[in-house]
């Protein structure tokens, strides 16, 4: 009983943060070198209908993580779509596309149209000032695959500065760089509410 009623509450805070945790990830000095890669980074690419090794991973990845998000996104198409996006975007960037769900509910609470107060935009909650530095001003940071690749190459990328530290990217990310409230309640979102095991399978004996 009091570990379900421990649940609950950290799903209530979970829930409740939602909301006052948008990012404001901080305008700082990019050298040549970093600002050309992060660009080619952001560049557009065909992306694959899915990014993954094989169809049943596939499969049971979108349908685990559809279930979950059924209340947050009810239409189907667009759900898979969101999924599928983020995905290969995170997979992309070298990241755990659960760990990028966990910041997504945090961020915005999957709303696609989301504006903090400080002005960040969309799903991952990016800065306007990132398409002046690393993209172009006519990129729609309310747009699916856009904001979703720019939120993923601007984590990853705080993580590289950060030397692998994931503490430390979230904060960067969020502009709250020593604090930990926000990468604490992102990290238990990850592994709380997008926790994901892979199908075992079961092999047959001749």
């Amino acid at each position: 009983m009091r570990r379900l009623a421990k649940q609950f509450i950290n799903l209530a805070l979970i829930t409740a943060s939602s909301a006052c945790y948008s990012g404001a990830q901080k305008h700082e000095p990019l050298s040549t070198s970093v600002q050309a890669t992060l660009h080619r980074a952001i560049a557009d690419e065909a992306a694959p209908v899915v990014a993954f090794t094989d169809r049943q991973e596939a499969r049971h990845w979108l349908n685990t993580m559809s279930g979950r998000l059924t209340k947050k996104i009810p239409d189907r198409v667009s759900r898979d779509e969101f999924l599928l996006t983020v995905h290969y975007e995170a997979k992309r960037a070298g990241l755990d596309p659960q760990l990028v769900l966990g910041l997504i509910q945090i961020e915005s609470a999957f709303r696609k149209y989301a504006v903090s107060s400080a002005g960040a935009r969309g799903f991952m909650q990016v800065m306007p000032f990132w398409t002046k530095a690393i993209g172009t001003t006519d990129h729609n940071l309310f747009h699916l695959r856009t904001n979703l690749r720019y939120g993923c190459v601007i984590l990853r990328h705080y993580i590289d500065i950060e030397n692998g530290n994931l503490f430390r990217a979230l904060g960067r990310y969020n502009g709250s760089l020593g604090k930990p409230e926000y990468p604490n309640i992102v990290l238990q979102a990850w592994h709380g509410q997008w926790q994901y095991t892979p199908p075992t399978t079961i092999s047959q004996s001749p």
